[in-house]
């Protein structure tokens, strides 16, 4: 026991870095059996392409089948290396793998992924890593890339673009030379503020009036991992802004002075990226006292005037509200077309901008009709046991990605609802009534049809708004839904891509999805982590907002001036109204930590 502490110890931080504890079961199989099982791995792989995905090699004819429920469309199989059983693992739900693993003696807790070549403990029921396993799989990689040229050729003629999306890239630390570190020394500054065992840039903020509303969604949106690279790398420039804004109404002087009425209201108009860029600035400063964003909520009262006043507002109508405010700045400074949907028109977009796919197909003839909606984030429906819409994307306005709303007549079992759920149904097709009937333009008639959503383009931060504010024109009366909704930590959403619906449709075979297709989605970019939730407490007309951001593996609450540190428990019994979800392969569990001078 003191030796498997004495590992757990010396592994904690490695290059200045902070990495998660080691599988206890994968250091008492290699107590056990040493590294020859790993490296005798080597032989069982197989490398398709030069420089993809390792998997196990198996008859080409032969489908792994898990050996306890002989199902093979499982997400995934996993087999002992002990004793070779194949057994299937669902992340959120039932896993013969662990199964396996706690009835068979010890020794059977790894397990290698059949179609990744990943090693996985079922006990555990998470990934592991291991040194001498990832040697195996490089040098497996390594030889399938000495074959002939004619081979190779051909390989890279057959499927040149999925092989450069499938390529793995290793991120590795910068560590400056001589010359970097004297230019950093020269041209910086030490920061000011005590050394706290916080992560960098957690601080609280200020509640101005009801303004919790506000906080937590900048609190969700200051440690975005994307966005916070783009504002910390100074890709916009507060000053070269409001200088090159100055400029713009110094030229325009005179027609603001011919329209008076107009000119100044324009000219006033503030520019809500310099504001978070501002905001940036101040989190990331080292200062822990809490920061007032005065000014950021005065220039977003300019932007939704009719929002400006001290009484609370929806965190999610906050949300969209700014992020129109940041798309519509710079898209006028840009002085180009919107590209809505495509992510390139502003960095708003650029993070949060996904495209939806709705299939209407006619119940006569089998046509179908295919639109796509651009969305920045995803509505979901909590609706009491009877059933109801479970389904709407955010409308935003015309300078916005703009969304369709639609809605969903299902029957909810009674239980716990799952976020996973919820997206299951807004993917789950569903028959239009006989009020509903579209234009077939090959009967060229009404017909009954059946519709559904799928997602083609994943954003790089997927935002899950759980509508808890119901407001019944009938009845004339609002009320909230507190019903307890599970969200998980890892979310893969290679389920509700569009690929994923088209082939479970046609009968789960293979599509010829051509490389510039998007609903040819990668699976690497289909994996999700969980880093802010936002809840919300109390009744609908006086409520509470509250932000949980997970930072250095690390759950924190942020309480408007008030940051805690709260065990994962705290966050799974939440009441989640927003969850944020970034791609895993932007989710950096390093330590986040100021690390000694």
């Amino acid at each position: 026991m003191s030796s498997m502490a004495k590992i757990t110890r010396t592994s904690q931080q490695i290059n200045g870095h902070i990495l998660p504890h080691p599988c206890p079961h994968l250091a008492e199989f290699r107590a056990k059996n040493g590294s020859k099982p790993f490296r005798a791995l080597q032989d069982c792989l197989r490398v398709k392409p030069p420089g993809g995905r390792a998997s196990i090699r198996r008859d080409p004819k032969e489908l792994p089948r898990c050996g306890a429920c002989g199902e093979s469309a499982c997400p995934r199989l996993y087999a002992c290396i002990t004793c070779a059983a194949v057994h299937c693992h669902v992340p959120s739900g039932p896993s013969h793998a662990a199964a396996h693993a706690y009835l068979m003696p010890p020794g059977h807790e790894i397990a290698v992924d059949v179609d990744r070549a990943e090693l996985f403990c079922c006990a555990c029921r998470d990934q592991v890593y291991d040194r001498d396993f990832d040697a195996a799989v490089v040098l497996a990689q390594t030889a399938a890339s000495t074959l002939t040229s004619s081979d190779t050729s051909a390989i890279q003629q057959y499927a040149p673009e999925n092989l450069r999306k499938r390529r793995r890239i290793d991120y590795k630390p910068w560590i400056p030379d001589l010359r970097e570190k004297y230019l950093v020394g020269k041209n910086s500054s030490p920061l000011n503020g005590n050394v706290s065992d916080l992560p960098w840039g957690l601080r609280g903020l200020n509640n101005l009036g009801n303004t919790c509303f506000m906080n937590s969604v900048l609190q969700a949106l200051l440690h975005t991992p994307p966005l916070r690279n783009y504002f910390l790398s100074d890709r916009h420039n507060r000053y070269f802004c409001q200088k090159k804004s100055n400029a713009d109404n110094t030229s325009k002087k005179t027609a603001a002075n011919n329209n008076e009425s107009g000119g100044n209201k324009s000219a006033a108009r503030m520019c809500l990226a310099c504001d978070m860029d501002a905001a940036f600035s101040a989190v990331f400063s080292g200062d822990r006292t809490p920061y007032s964003p005065a000014k950021f909520l005065y220039s977003w009262w300019q932007y939704a005037a009719n929002l400006a006043s001290y009484e609370q507002q929806d965190a999610h109508e906050f949300f969209i509200s700014m992020l129109d405010g940041i798309h519509e700045k710079v898209d006028k400074d840009q002085q180009k077309p919107e590209s809505q949907g495509n992510g390139d028109c502003c960095v708003a977009h650029r993070v949060f901008s996904g495209i939806l796919r709705s299939d209407v197909m006619c119940m006569a003839c089998g046509f179908t009709s295919t639109t796509y909606d651009p969305c920045v984030d995803i509505s979901l429906d909590l609706e009491p046991n009877q059933g109801g819409s479970a389904k709407t994307m955010s409308t935003k306005s015309s300078y916005s990605c703009n969304g369709e709303a639609d809605c969903m007549n299902s029957s909810q079992n009674c239980g716990v609802s799952t976020l996973m759920g919820c997206l299951d149904r807004f993917t789950r097709p569903e028959r239009l009534g006989s009020d509903q009937k579209f234009f077939c333009q090959q009967c060229q008639v009404r017909q009954e049809s059946l519709k559904q959503m799928s997602i083609r383009k994943l954003p790089l931060v997927s935002c899950f708004h759980i509508k808890r504010f119901e407001h019944s024109s009938v009845r004339k009366m609002s009320r909230k839904v507190d019903r307890y909704l599970q969200f998980p930590f890892s979310l893969d959403m290679a389920p509700y891509l569009s690929s994923s619906i088209l082939r479970s449709r046609f009968g789960n075979r293979i599509l010829p999805f051509g490389g510039n297709d998007p609903d040819a989605s990668n699976e690497l970019c289909s994996e999700f982590e969980l880093f802010a939730v936002i809840t919300h407490t109390g009744k609908l007309d006086a409520g509470h907002y509250v932000t949980y951001l997970r930072l250095s593996n690390q759950w924190y609450k942020c309480d408007d001036a008030w940051i805690t540190q709260v065990n994962e428990n705290i966050v799974r019994a939440a009441q989640g109204y927003m969850m944020f979800y970034v791609q895993k392969m932007l989710f950096y569990k390093a330590s986040e930590k100021r690390g000694p001078a």
